[in-house]
């Protein structure tokens, strides 16, 4: 549980102004961003002009408010950790549209009774080696853990494990760690090198930063020579959704956004927006970090159009009258709340190391065989008789359970095509290389594909 705050003002003014400005940046990187999302691929754009604006207001978009559902349970429920079986209810009770990728898979497991962290591992997720997931969940993690960056790291390192894993679990650590830097120091040297710190030694995403940094020290002028040894280092789906929506390209593309932007807001954020991919996320992470070292007061002084809403357009049973101020005091509520709680675990806090999915495949498979045995066996709940099924191809024991008792086999393959939303999920809604493997394992254990697509967000 969360200790309570402290009698007199805390944080700071300064750090609410600068939790406040690291909200503006992140919402005004999102939503200006969409226009530019997915549109420059092959080659990046030409941007040459961005006005920061607000003119109606912000909407409820992936990039902030699957962070917004957490906070307000954080808040509701005074913990900072809330446990997986809650997260999954508070999943099927506000996520059902408005979701893609990893997080739209996500969902369907669920309701099959997976529930975090296996949600987002490999074994039972195809997108969680990639996803972007990791690093555009992440933002919220380092605006409430304020010049704590092991805590923010640790924070978003469990937060998006809900939809990912391996690297872009090592890019949430790392971004979240970048945000609670920027609030003690204003030199992105350092606030990279914390990003660093934050990672596997062996991790691709330090990898990454540090090549990034390089290429920009050979080019400081000539951004497209950076994009291109980029797209030409860590591109290789010839732009198909794999690239689009992976954390290798993204992620290089908010380092070097961060390094071109030389610490303005509308340099960043434009810089941003010609890295191209998956635009309005990268200028969402960028945004932050600088709308952080600048502050809100800061964003004020500029003479932008920003117009304080925050429509809910896309979350079921979510407040409908809330506003970018109501979401900057919840993130001021909690920051308070860690800073007074978790001074020592600052300190304290070791990472996990970046798993070997061999070794992670042969734990599961040993932690839950008897389970799925049993639960086949038992054969008296369509969900986990499903849920059973669903983990048992996953871990390749479908084979041996199959031939054991075809009949048991088969009850169990009914109960998982009687949620079709998690089969049309992989076969119609997951057009990346690595769900041909799963998919092949399905129809291999008895499972038939659906015929045509249908929607189910």
């Amino acid at each position: 549980m969360l200790a309570a705050s402290a009698a007199k003002p805390f944080p700071s003014d300064a750090v609410r102004d600068k939790i406040r400005g690291g909200l503006l940046g992140q919402i005004l990187g999102d939503l200006n961003g969409l226009k530019h999302e997915m549109k420059y691929i092959a080659e990046p754009g030409n941007v040459t002009q961005y006005t920061p604006s607000l003119d109606n207001g912000a909407w409820t978009d992936d990039d902030t408010d699957v962070e917004w559902i957490y906070i307000v349970e954080m808040e509701r429920s005074g913990t900072l950790f809330i446990k997986p079986g809650r997260i999954s209810e508070l999943w099927k009770s506000h996520i059902n549209r408005r979701i893609w990728c990893s997080n739209l898979y996500v969902r369907q497991l669920m309701d099959i009774g997976l529930d975090p962290p296996l949600t987002g591992q490999i074994q039972f997720n195809p997108w969680a080696d990639f996803n972007l997931s990791g690093q555009f969940l992440s933002e919220t993690w380092g605006l409430i853990a304020p010049g704590r960056p092991r805590t923010a790291a640790r924070l978003a390192h469990y937060y998006t494990r809900v939809a990912i894993d391996l690297e872009p679990a090592q890019a949430a650590r790392m971004f979240s760690a970048m945000i609670a830097t920027a609030f003690v120091t204003g030199d992105l040297g350092k606030i990279l090198d914390a990003g660093a710190a934050a990672t596997d030694p062996q991790s691709l995403m330090r990898r990454i930063l540090a090549d990034v940094r390089g290429w920009h020290k050979e080019n400081p002028s000539d951004w497209r020579a950076t994009r291109r040894l980029i797209q030409q280092t860590y591109g290789h789906h010839n732009g198909a959704m794999r690239d689009r929506n992976g954390v290798e390209l993204n992620g290089a593309s908010t380092i070097a956004a961060l390094l071109y932007g030389r610490g303005d807001f509308v340099e960043t954020v434009r810089h941003a927006f010609n890295f191209g991919w998956d635009a309005d996320n990268n200028a969402a992470t960028s945004g932050t970090i600088i709308g952080v070292i600048q502050g809100e007061r800061w964003f004020k002084r500029q003479g932008w159009t920003i117009k304080d809403v925050f429509r809910n357009t896309s979350r079921d049973n979510m407040p409908r009258d809330e506003t970018v101020t109501k979401f900057g005091d919840r993130l001021i509520a909690l920051a308070g709340r860690v800073m007074a709680a978790d001074a020592a675990a600052e300190t304290r806090a070791g990472f996990a190391p970046l798993p070997v999915v061999a070794e992670q495949t042969a734990a599961l498979r040993a932690k839950f065989r008897v389970e799925i045995e049993s639960e086949i066996a038992a054969g008296d709940n369509e969900q986990t008789l499903a849920r059973a099924a669903y983990l048992a191809i996953c871990l390749d024991l479908a084979p041996e359970l199959k031939q054991r008792d075809p009949e048991r086999w088969a009850k169990a393959v009914a109960a998982l095509e009687g949620y079709p939303k998690v089969l049309q999920a992989l076969f119609h809604y997951s057009d990346i290389p690595g769900a041909e493997p799963l998919r092949q394992k399905m129809i291999a254990a008895g499972v038939k594909p659906p015929r045509e697509k249908q929607r189910i967000s």
